[in-house]
């Protein structure tokens, strides 16, 4: 099972950079995609409903945005999370094929001012919830997406100057440990021994990619059912589609329909 995910910063700027005919020569199973900055009106031509795809749009416009593409029709689609202030915003859409749920996720950035840092926080309390209750229920979860926190040191290219950032403080990045080291959630990508600065995200600020003094704020994060799954992790650099790299990640595992 192939899975990709891609922040790509506007699907139609995507589009336009290549990004459908790239996806075309993956043979994914599922994409999940955030922050698509468009209405599903918007979205007529048929290339952005490749296979089975699904969009849940911010109500602002032009703003946030998550979607699936799916080669196989899912058994049942949940689009929003519950939590009405999310929901509002497009950041959480979920395909359940058998026992198996994989989840769009766009977490929101604190960067923009401090009122949407606080957002930011409240949100995770609430996914907190979410994941324990995900764990609980005894489904095989992949939540895919954006989660605008950085780990670790080895996970952000400038880790002493980033430290009162948004993205890498210390409380974000403790609720990540909570998620792994106590709930149980595993962080895909580092099921496999990977290559020194690999990161997903650069800014778009000064020379960030070319220099490759990026972030890696983009997961497939499991359900600790899936441990011992992944069989191969790349990140895509050859083409550049958005801020973001795509995430691809295989695993060893046979999506079966209900």
């Amino acid at each position: 099972m192939k899975i990709i995910t891609a922040n790509t910063n506007g699907i139609r700027a995507a589009a336009k950079k290549g990004f459908f005919d790239w996806l075309k020569t993956q043979d994914a199973d599922v994409v999940c995609i955030q922050e698509t900055k468009a209405q599903v009106h918007q979205l007529e031509d048929p290339i952005f409903h490749p296979n089975h795809a699904y969009y849940h749009d911010a109500v602002k416009k032009g703003y946030s945005g998550v979607a699936l593409y799916c080669k196989t029709e899912p058994d049942e689609l949940i689009v929003g999370m519950g939590n009405e202030l999310a929901d509002s915003e497009g950041r959480y859409l979920e395909a359940r094929f058998g026992n198996l749920s994989v989840i769009s996720l766009y977490m929101p950035s604190g960067s923009a001012k401090e009122e949407r840092q606080q957002v930011k926080y409240k949100l995770m309390d609430f996914f907190m919830d979410k994941m324990k209750d995900m764990k609980a229920s005894g489904r095989d979860c992949i939540i895919c997406g954006d989660w605008n926190i950085a780990h670790k040191n080895e996970d952000i290219r400038n880790w002493k100057g980033n430290q009162k950032n948004s993205g890498f403080l210390p409380e974000e990045r403790a609720w990540l440990d909570t998620l792994f080291d106590e709930v149980g959630f595993i962080d895909a990508f580092r099921e496999i021994e990977q290559e020194e600065h690999t990161y997903t995200w650069w800014s778009n600020r000064g020379q960030a990619y070319a220099n490759n003094t990026g972030w890696r704020i983009d997961y497939h994060i499991l359900t600790p059912s899936l441990k011992g799954t992944v069989l191969k992790t790349e990140v895509y650099k050859d083409e550049r589609f958005s801020d973001h790299a795509p995430l691809i990640i295989d695993y060893d595992y046979q999506i079966q329909q209900s």
